[in-house]
């Protein structure tokens, strides 16, 4: 049986495969561009301006400030990963149903401190302490899952739907760049101006669409799949604790939403 200490086990930390993936991406198609010679001919501020402009803007049509601004909290979601593994975080709650079972639900006080790094569960086990009943220990913390998981979906529903907009933006400048072109084909020093806006519109809205958008939406979503099965640990685990079950129930009720992989075998 384990030793009734509690393991800190919790914490955030930078998700390198996003960092190294966004680097490697544009660094190939910078490197390529560089090669190809002439690189400032892919800066053009009003391909820029069209794209990421339009893109924000059209996207803001689809949702309200507030949730604009929510997605920009919520993509550091995207950006890091929970370094707790579903296991490390099932041993823990054991160890504190534990020693809730042993010492009485009073006894928590003195392991308050050791599920600080985990926000959820120090969250229900306050509540616990309190003497809030098991039932209603878990309604609430379920209501707040609920709440993140909501803002998760949002948040990626968001970021794909600029995805969306911004080659539609990008096809909008090259109608602008060739309207341009075909309106002064008298001049002659204005048909490489108006071709850069046509193709580097597209160029860009590819870019953003595929490159940026589209992979922060689907790590967000990944991640945020593994952030609820760790509140789910940890919510089953206050609610039991509140209802002074056995610790060697909820060790089966852990291990029926646990990979197989990550099934604990804390009695055994």
């Amino acid at each position: 049986m384990a030793d009734e200490q509690i393991q800190s086990a919790g914490g955030r930390s930078f998700d390198i495969a996003t960092i190294i993936g966004l680097i490697c991406g544009f660094a190939m198609i910078i490197t390529a561009i560089m090669l190809g010679g002439a690189p400032e001919s892919f800066i053009n501020p009003p391909s820029i301006l069209i794209v990421i402009g339009g893109t924000l803007a059209i996207t803001t049509i689809c949702f309200s400030f507030r949730e604009m601004f929510g997605t920009v909290g919520v993509i550091s979601h995207a950006l890091m990963y929970n370094t707790q593994s579903p296991f490390d975080a099932a041993y823990k709650a054991l160890q504190v149903a534990e020693v809730a079972r042993k010492q009485g639900v009073l006894a928590l006080q003195n392991v308050f401190n050791d599920i600080r790094d985990e926000p959820f569960f120090h969250q229900g086990i306050s509540m616990v302490i309190d003497g809030t009943p098991g039932e209603e220990v878990e309604q609430i913390l379920r209501r707040e899952l609920m709440s993140m998981l909501q803002r998760h979906r949002q948040s990626a529903s968001v970021l794909r739907k600029m995805a969306e907009f911004a080659p539609a933006m990008g096809l909008i400048g090259t109608l602008i760049g060739l309207v341009q072109m075909l309106g002064n084909l008298q001049d002659p020093t204005t048909i490489g101006p108006a071709m850069a806006v046509a193709l580097l519109t597209t160029f860009y809205g590819a870019v953003l669409s595929n490159m940026v958008f589209l992979p922060l939406a689907s790590k967000l979503e990944r991640n945020s799949g593994e952030e609820a099965l760790l509140h789910q640990i940890f919510l089953l685990s206050s609610a039991s604790i509140g209802r002074q079950e056995n610790p060697r129930r909820l060790e089966m009720m852990l291990n029926s939403i646990l990979p197989p992989s990550q099934r604990i075998k804390y009695f055994d």
